[in-house]
């Protein structure tokens, strides 16, 4: 007689406290699995496994703590959002926003030692693939996906997109060549979108008998207004980096001039390095900010309400940081910010 395996349902505060477990255990394996900083020669960037379908890197920031950066490592089909590599997204952006909540809660709660900006600080999504950030949707796996599985896949999408979205520090796209569809949807959850001269960006959703499913449709008339949404969403129109510019839809170009740069082909590496670095540039200046004072600063914008800024301001009154920005002020000398 086989033997059975019986299954006891678990309540939703076991599974709860289950997860964050997990969590914590991802977090220090992350946390320890690196070189100790005196043993990094000037606290050099640390790598993660690259051969990995994220590419992940932290480098050192201002002060304290690191910019991480997640680059889509997908070259065969140009970094297309398949089930592997949204799975392993989810897991990254959880991770970080487990370890943010809990140093945040850490100081909140008065815990000896606690301090504000000791792990990542800005997070930069980027790709690692030349000619392309996120082709979108990988269609040659959807294909073959029942309509329930569809909806499974569409639901842990706008999650893990949502999740970006509301990380309590700064986030940027590194955009160097192609986001379409789901790719330009991803570079929307993000605060700011860094493109090049040769970033083509489009929804072509309507063009394949579909929409936008991952609050494309929410975020981009957000930025750029309804009129201008509708006509990129329903054309389903290519539009470049200056347009893009123009309308709002990207935050920053990345141009190389005197180099010859524009008759670059879209698959030049140079592209994604020179990209990268001027998001570097963003989130090193972001860093160069007081721990306790950038992410409240986002909170307040992000709740656009009266409200939001006197409640994140009187946050940041109590910070021994301010008074010493102060006292840097008197004394004509720059700031050195401890997260406290």
């Amino acid at each position: 007689m086989p033997s059975r395996i019986l299954l006891r349902p678990i309540s939703p505060a076991q599974f709860s406290s289950s997860y964050l477990f997990y969590c914590r255990q991802r977090v220090w394996v992350r946390q320890n699995s690196f070189l100790a900083k005196e043993d990094i020669p000037g606290r050099g960037k640390r790598e993660h496994d690259s051969s990995e379908i994220l590419k992940i890197t932290d480098h050192p920031a201002p002060f304290a703590g690191h910019i991480r950066v997640i680059a889509l490592n997908s070259p065969h089909n140009k970094n297309a959002i398949s089930q592997e590599l949204l799975h392993k997204l989810d897991e990254e952006i959880q991770e970080i926003d487990y370890a943010t909540r809990n140093e945040d809660r850490a100081w909140q709660d008065g815990e000896k030692g606690a301090k504000l900006g000791q792990g990542t600080r800005v997070l930069i999504i980027g790709s690692a693939v030349d000619g392309a950030f996120c082709a979108g949707a990988d269609l040659k796996e959807r294909v073959n996906m029942t309509v329930v599985e569809t909806k499974s896949f569409l639901q842990r999408l706008r999650k893990t997109f949502r999740n970006i979205a509301q990380l309590g520090i700064p986030t940027i796209s590194a955009v160097p060549s192609y986001a379409m569809g789901g790719g330009l949807e991803l570079a929307l959850a993000t605060d700011f979108r860094i493109f090049c001269s040769v970033t083509k960006v489009a929804f072509p959703e309507t063009r394949l008998g579909i929409i936008p499913g991952a609050r494309g449709t929410v975020r981009l008339p957000q930025l750029v207004g309804h009129t201008r949404a509708a006509d990129l969403i329903l054309t389903g129109r290519r539009i470049g980096a200056s347009e893009a510019f123009r309308i709002g839809l990207c935050d920053r170009l990345a141009t190389i001039e005197g180099q010859g740069g524009e008759k670059m082909p879209v698959n030049d590496p140079s592209w994604r390095r020179h990209v990268m670095r001027e998001a570097m540039n963003m989130a090193t200046d972001i860093c160069r900010g007081a721990p306790g004072a950038v992410c409240p600063a986002k909170r307040a914008i992000q709740g656009a309400r009266d409200e939001a800024e006197i409640r994140e301001y009187a946050q940041v009154l109590s910070m021994k940081d301010r008074t010493e920005a102060l006292v840097a002020f008197r004394e004509n000398r720059a700031p050195v910010f401890e997260g406290i």
